[in-house]
């Protein structure tokens, strides 16, 4: 059985890459381009981890994060957030609505690899 993550991004491009890449790390990837349903398909998917983006259509990354977090079956579930605007501000406002790391676009491969390697690591060590 594999690691099963649920990537909430838009942009076409950006998601099948990240697809592509955490498929070939054994990942499951579920993907939505769309904010509004995003909670309730994470509730229903019991995903390993939930990558973010924080803009999006529908609701945005941070509405979808506090929701999340609000959820006492969903308040430990590591999220990574994903941003285009990675300013300061964006980052202290992820920060206190409790999600487990931050990334601005673009980034490497590696890096979002090394990421999401980190966060699961207590998956594997269950």
């Amino acid at each position: 059985m594999g690691k099963h993550v649920v990537l909430v991004e838009d942009e076409l491009n950006i998601a099948e890459a990240i697809r592509f890449l955490l498929t070939n790390d054994g990942w499951r990837v579920e993907t939505l381009a769309n904010g509004a349903t995003a909670v309730e398909v994470i509730r229903k998917s019991a995903p390993d981890l939930v990558m973010l983006d924080v803009m999006l259509p529908g609701r945005s990354g941070f509405d979808i994060l506090h929701d999340l977090r609000a959820d006492p079956a969903l308040a430990h579930l590591p999220i990574l957030m994903l941003t285009a605007r990675g300013q300061a501000r964006d980052r202290e406002m992820a920060e206190k609505a409790g999600v487990s790391r931050f990334m601005t676009k673009p980034f490497s491969n590696t890096e979002m690899l090394d990421a999401v390697r980190d966060l699961s690591r207590h998956l594997t060590a269950s």
